[in-house]
């Protein structure tokens, strides 16, 4: 196969690992009834004037199923976490009791279990559209080597070649989308 498809093909395939690992983290902040640290990414502390992630300012713990523990650093971040984490609105109340905050996690009704399945769903389906819009930029790329001596069956090869890459990825966002149905709706 022709050196300027392998690059497009290369390009194609690190761009849908990062759509597969974005897809992931999306995946993680859903919550699934049971504690987790990364529940809390996304959230930013005012830290001296600059928003600082959480993690960076604090240690993050999960002692059992259902308890976050926060230790920040510095005991004067425990007001601006709190009110962090209540701006969030991840649906947990932070309790402060002076030394750490703790969050609890309230075990899920089958109808927020069933709200969260749609948001799996949702983001699986961004995750998919991702992947199928790199697929039509590398056939844009791949078709506009016409110009640069490429016979039209390296092109036809190379963009059945982008095909099996997006098929093959559409099936990880699915499986990781699946495991995540299935720890939501694990009671």
């Amino acid at each position: 196969m022709n050196e300027l498809i392998q690059l497009q093909l290369m390009d194609a395939e690190s761009a849908m690992d990062r759509a597969i690992d974005h897809c992931e983290s999306e995946l993680t902040k859903i919550r699934a009834g049971k504690a987790s640290a990364g529940m809390l990414d996304g959230i930013f502390v005012d830290y001296y004037g600059a928003s600082t992630a959480l993690s960076q300012v604090s240690s993050i713990n999960t002692p059992d199923a259902r308890t976050i523990v926060i230790q920040p650093w510095e005991k004067s971040l425990l007001v601006p976490i709190e009110k962090a984490i209540q701006v969030a609105n991840i649906g947990i109340n932070p309790q402060n009791d002076g030394i750490v905050i703790r969050l609890v996690v309230p075990p899920l009704t089958e109808e927020r279990r069933k709200d969260l399945v749609k948001k799996v769903k949702e983001e699986a389906e961004r995750g998919r559209i991702t992947v199928r819009n790199i697929r039509k930029d590398a056939n844009t790329k791949i078709q506009k080597l016409k110009g640069e001596g490429v016979s039209d069956d390296e092109i036809k090869a190379g963009e059945g070649e982008v095909q099996k890459l997006t098929d093959a990825y559409i099936i990880k966002v699915d499986k990781h989308a699946e495991v995540k149905e299935k720890d939501v709706m694990t009671v």
